[in-house]
């Protein structure tokens, strides 16, 4: 059987193509499948124990999302960013999560709201597992976007929090950055319930923000690493 993480039901997908697009979308998405990461055809399929043919379309698929490319010499890989790419990701990002927390407070119902709060209360509680961190955070921006109540933001978002999984570990896995984003999260709730769009938006932008210079720590570390592992080879 596969030793995917997480392997959804195979029952409830129509094909074994769709069945292998959500496994393997799931496994980039959380980052158990890093960027750079070869995608073999044949490892794969034997990990989903499906044929061949179905995997090549799912690998079709997750590469016309962007979250695969093919390199020379090598073939299929997880989508890595250059730093220029994740500079222009994080500020899109902050655009439009400031927008759908304006759009918030604007139009949260109280069902909303009391579904942003229960997130939020729930997170000192949380533990420190990186998985569950990430998975916690997106159901709470998802709930905001959800809050905002405009489909075409909602979609956006989306597409934009699977290209944030390609920059590789979440930020959260840091240090003191849970707390941090605690705090961060608590006031932008409170904007939201307070209908005050202009501070939401205000908030929720520079919340995005602190993850960016929270996320080039992590490169400027990764960075200092490789290079130092290339010295010790030298």
């Amino acid at each position: 059987m596969s030793d995917v993480t997480g392997m959804q039901d195979r029952e409830k997908f129509a094909s074994a193509a769709d069945y292998a697009y959500a496994a393997l979308r799931r496994e980039i998405v959380e980052g158990r499948f890093a960027p750079g990461r070869r995608m073999r055809e044949i490892e794969l399929a034997e990990r989903l124990s499906i044929s061949r043919t179905p995997t090549r379309q799912a690998l079709s698929r997750l590469e016309l999302e962007g979250l695969l490319e093919l390199r020379p010499r090598t073939g299929l890989v997880v989508s890595m960013l250059d730093m220029d790419a994740v500079e222009e990701l994080y500020e899109m990002r902050a655009a439009l999560e400031g927008t759908a927390a304006a759009m918030a407070a604007r139009h949260a119902s109280p069902r909303d709201l009391a579904q942003l709060g229960r997130l939020i209360d729930e997170e000192p509680g949380l533990g420190d597992e990186a998985i569950v961190l990430y998975r916690h955070n997106r159901a709470v921006h998802e709930a905001i976007h959800l809050a905002a109540h405009n489909r075409f933001l909602e979609r956006s978002l989306h597409a934009l929090q699977d290209s944030i999984a390609l920059l590789g570990p979440t930020t959260l896995a840091m240090a003191g950055r849970p707390a941090i984003a605690h705090g961060e999260h608590m006031a932008i709730f409170q904007a939201i319930a307070a209908h005050d769009g202009e501070r939401a938006d205000a908030l929720a932008r520079a919340h995005v923000l602190g993850a960016l210079e929270a996320r080039r720590a992590i490169i400027e570390h990764e960075r200092r690493v490789g290079l130092g592992a290339e010295r010790d080879q030298a």
